[in-house]
């Protein structure tokens, strides 16, 4: 008798564990977590730590609380005007649409910041929230469920990304941005973008809209050759013209014109900003220049 009893704690044991690991998990490459609230005892705090510049955490039925650490291996830096003279690193968090249950704090010296609050009851579109960190300097977050009756089909999901360069905070928080963003690179930042960037696209500009979500200025493009790109940004192959968006400041007032220019940037949250985007003749000139005086910093197949 006794050794059934040892035997059924021991299958507890064994049970309770397989429901922890199999409601807590992260991803092959440490950049996401997905866990469930069920497993967490009332008042406790989960440790997670994460190591990417960009990934999700998705907390189903969110109980107690989560601190998350991201302590990322930054890609390289990425150029526009103004370069990236601050050294500092960007964060930028975006909530999902049915973010609920839960409240997302920036912790900061014991004391916390609240970035994100539960969405339960609201109709406006989610906010991108950015601050920034020193390099080295690890990013805590602190996610506490709020208290309700029913925990059902509550969710507190969000995609976060770390960057080192000067674009990051242009995928939008409510901070105020320097009209220095909106300046035309120089042939040295152009040439630099070019190497560094995600995307680096030839083509025209069709049209120009607003995103009153993002008070973004959204570029739609005509690419007529696209030299690289990180994500399917510009879908097709290269027998026609593809089509894509670009996103930059309302402020830097974008205007739909003739001419071919050569697009480049950086890829935010699975949207294309814009970084340096010259005459595609005015880029041909200073890449022919660069290269006679063997100053090029990558080659690129011009035309």
């Amino acid at each position: 008798m006794r050794r059934f009893g040892v035997w059924i704690n021991a299958l507890w044991i064994l049970l309770f564990a397989l429901f922890r690991s199999a409601s807590s998990s992260y991803s092959e490459d440490q950049c996401s977590w997905r866990g469930s609230g069920l497993s967490q005892q009332q008042g406790s705090v989960e440790q997670i730590s994460l190591h990417c510049s960009e990934g999700t955490l998705d907390w189903l039925y969110p109980k107690g609380a989560l601190r998350l650490t991201l302590s990322p291996r930054l890609p390289s830096v990425a150029v526009g005007p103004g370069g990236s003279s601050s050294g500092l690193i960007t964060a930028c968090v975006k909530p999902a649409e049915q973010f609920r249950g839960a409240q997302l704090y920036l912790e900061q010296d014991g004391v916390l910041e609240l970035l994100v609050g539960d969405r339960l009851d609201s109709s406006s579109p989610p906010r991108v929230r950015c601050f920034s960190r020193l390099p080295g300097e690890k990013v805590a977050l602190f996610l506490q469920a709020t208290p309700h009756q029913d925990i059902s089909r509550r969710i507190a999901s969000f995609r976060y990304e770390l960057r080192g360069d000067w674009t990051a905070r242009l995928s939008l928080d409510s901070n105020p941005i320097s009209s220095e963003a909106c300046r035309p690179c120089n042939n040295t930042e152009i040439l630099m973008a070019v190497c560094t960037s995600d995307f680096v696209v030839r083509g025209n500009i069709r049209s120009v809209a607003e995103d009153d979500n993002l008070r973004a200025a959204v570029i739609k493009v005509s690419a007529t050759r696209v030299f690289r790109q990180k994500y399917a940004l510009f879908p097709g192959n290269g027998r026609v013209s593809r089509r894509g968006e670009v996103r930059t400041l309302l402020q830097c007032g974008v205007k739909p014109g003739p001419g071919s220019f050569l697009f480049t940037g950086r890829v935010h949250f699975g949207e294309a900003w814009l970084g340096c985007a010259p005459r595609y003749k005015d880029f041909q000139r200073a890449y022919a220049t660069a290269k006679a005086a063997q100053q090029i910093p990558c080659e690129l197949p011009v035309d």
